[in-house]
């Protein structure tokens, strides 16, 4: 059957948003492959969110339902989708590189003795050609992914073990338009969780929200480098009020402690989508335009006119951003 799976994620009956993205990145890998997509949705009382499974693009959702599953715990999850695989055979396994996503994949990757790359940011379907024994492999997934802190881009093939796993971040996939005609088929998994099998009690949640949705942000207001100090940051944060939006940051902004992590955007980040997105002292490495360049609009300011975001941005203005931002605030006021 070697078909594409995707592990749909939930928590309290609710789809995480990165297991419908991944379904559309699998209709399109399944596409090339010629064979269908695969859903496993794993929990108790969730068989109401096949259908929405199914109009993102899964042709089959394979259901395990067991009381014992209705919180996430690694082990029976794990033995869970690790047996469907043993069952069905897909050749492709893809996870959200979520909390859950990065504690399950690895477990099941190790029971089923194949390999896994962690926090991909693009997919695709190609061709490999082993240099030492010059044995070419047809149809692989191509695992890519920054590598070395995010300098390089390394591709990275599973070509003898099945099925080839991964996971990928979220946002870096496109989330398709939900189709509401669609057909497809609900498998039930024979589930049997035993006591043994789940070791932990667990007897209170907590959650802390996020502060920051820069995936869901209309406008995206974001600091670099060239900010010069934590204090200055202050600017970004008084055009994204300004604009109504949120505040991003480049990786160097936040190494250099400016901003928190959850506000950087770009491969080893967020990746977003705005309709609006503002680069202020942003040089615009390969890293960072990787993950705004799909924006509507894009303004970059800069003092450098050879800065590589120019390359990208729709409106350019080379200048000091301390003397261009508070021009832009006060007209963003006016109007």
């Amino acid at each position: 059957m070697q078909e594409v799976w995707v592990f749909a994620e939930q928590e309290d009956g609710v789809l995480s948003e990165v297991a419908l993205e991944l379904l559309s990145k699998a209709r399109e890998l399944a596409g090339q492959l010629a064979v269908r997509v695969g859903a496993v949705l794993a929990g108790s009382r969730v068989e109401v969110l096949a259908r929405d499974l199914i109009a993102h693009g899964a042709d089959r959702v394979y259901l395990a339902e067991h009381e014992r599953l209705e919180l996430y715990q690694t082990l029976p999850y794990a033995n869970v989708v690790a047996d469907a695989v043993r069952s069905y055979a897909p050749q492709i396994v893809l996870f959200g590189a979520t909390v859950l996503g990065r504690d399950l994949a690895p477990r099941v990757a190790s029971i089923l003795r194949t390999g896994l790359t962690a926090d991909c940011t693009d997919l695709q379907i190609g061709s490999h050609k082993d240099a030492a024994t010059g044995k070419e492999y047809r149809n692989l997934l191509l695992q890519i992914r920054p590598a070395f802190g995010g300098n390089i881009i390394a591709t990275i093939v599973t070509p003898e073990h099945r099925p080839q796993m991964a996971t990928v971040r979220e946002g870096v996939m496109r989330l398709a338009q939900k189709d509401t005609g669609r057909s497809g088929e609900v498998v039930r998994l024979p589930v049997d969780v035993r006591a043994e099998d789940c070791p932990l009690v667990i007897l209170e949640r907590s959650r802390r929200p996020r502060k920051v949705d820069l995936k869901k942000a209309r406008v995206i207001v974001s600091g670099g480098a060239g900010v010069g100090s934590r204090e200055n940051f202050q600017l970004i944060r008084d055009l994204a009020h300004a604009l109504g939006g949120e505040v991003g940051a480049s990786r160097a902004a936040v190494d250099f402690g400016f901003i928190s992590k959850e506000h950087q955007v770009g491969q080893t980040g967020t990746t977003v989508r705005p309709k609006l997105y503002v680069a202020c002292g942003i040089s615009g490495a390969v890293q960072h335009r990787a993950g705004m360049s799909e924006a509507g609009k894009i303004v970059a300011i800069n003092t450098d006119p050879n800065a590589p975001i120019f390359s990208i941005a729709h409106y350019a203005i080379v200048g000091d951003l301390n003397q261009v931002i508070p021009m832009l605030i006060k007209a963003a006021k006016e109007r």
